[in-house]
C-alpha cells in the first residue's frame, strides 16, 4: 500500500519547485490547487457554485475565479461555503488518483491549505516548505504580478509557518534550489525507510 506524504507551505514558499523536483524523480504528485481549479469547471461543481453565489461568478459558462475570490476572501462564512463545495470534490478525486497510482510506494499530495482543509489527516507524514517572508513576497510579486498588500491579504487566510511546522514531520528551509533539493533527498531517504 502506498504511503501518502503531504507537501505544504505558505504562498511563495517554493512548494511547486519541490513538487516538480519530486515528479522528476518519477514519484507521482497530486497538485491539489490545479485539480481543484479543473474540478471547479465541471458541470456539477459550476451548478453548485452558481446556485450558492449567483450567476455573476460566471464568465463564458466557466467560473470567474477573480469574481468568486472577491466574494469569498473577505467573508469567512462565504469562503467556508465555497470550501464545502470544492473540498469534498477534491477529496473524492484524490482518492481515485491514489487508486490509479497504488503501485507506487510513495505518493505526494501538494496543497497550500493541507492543514486548513483537514486533508493532512489522510497523510502518513507531512513535509512543510518554508522561506523568509520577504523572499516569499518577492517570489509571488514576480510570479503573479501582485502588489505587496494583496499578497499579505492572501497570506492571512493561511496558517503561519510556525503553525505548519508544529504539525509537520519534516521541514525544508527553501533558500537555494541546490540546498532545497539536498534537504528533500535526505527526507526522501527517511520516508523510504520509515
Amino acid at each position: 500500500m502506498s504511503k501518502i506524504i503531504g507537501l505544504t507551505g505558505g504562498i511563495g514558499s517554493g512548494k511547486t519547485m519541490i513538487a516538480n523536483y519530486i515528479k522528476s524523480l518519477g514519484i507521482p504528485v497530486y497538485i491539489a490547487d490545479d485539480e481543484a481549479r479543473a474540478l471547479m469547471n465541471t458541470n456539477e461543481i459550476v451548478q453548485m457554485i452558481v446556485s450558492e453565489f449567483g450567476r455573476e461568478v460566471l464568465l463564458d459558462n466557466q467560473i470567474n475565479r477573480e469574481a468568486l475570490a472577491n466574494i469569498v476572501f473577505n467573508n469567512p462564512e462565504k469562503l467556508k461555503r465555497l470550501n464545502n463545495i470544492v473540498h469534498p470534490a477534491v477529496k473524492k478525486h484524490f482518492n481515485s488518483w491514489v487508486g490509479n497510482h497504488k503501485n507506487h510506494p510513495l505518493l505526494f499530495k501538494e496543497a497550500a491549505i493541507l492543514f486548513e482543509s483537514g486533508s493532512y489527516k489522510d497523510c502518513d507524514a507531512v513535509v512543510t516548505v518554508t522561506a523568509p517572508l520577504e523572499t516569499r513576497l518577492q517570489r509571488v510579486a514576480k510570479r503573479d504580478k501582485s502588489d505587496r498588500e494583496s499578497i499579505l491579504k492572501r497570506m492571512e487566510h493561511q496558517w503561519t509557518d510556525e503553525e505548519r511546522i508544529a504539525n509537520s514531520d519534516y521541514v525544508i528551509q527553501n533558500l537555494t534550489v541546490e540546498d532545497t533539493k539536498k534537504q528533500f533527498d535526505e527526507i526522501l531517504n527517511l520516508l523510504k525507510n520509515r
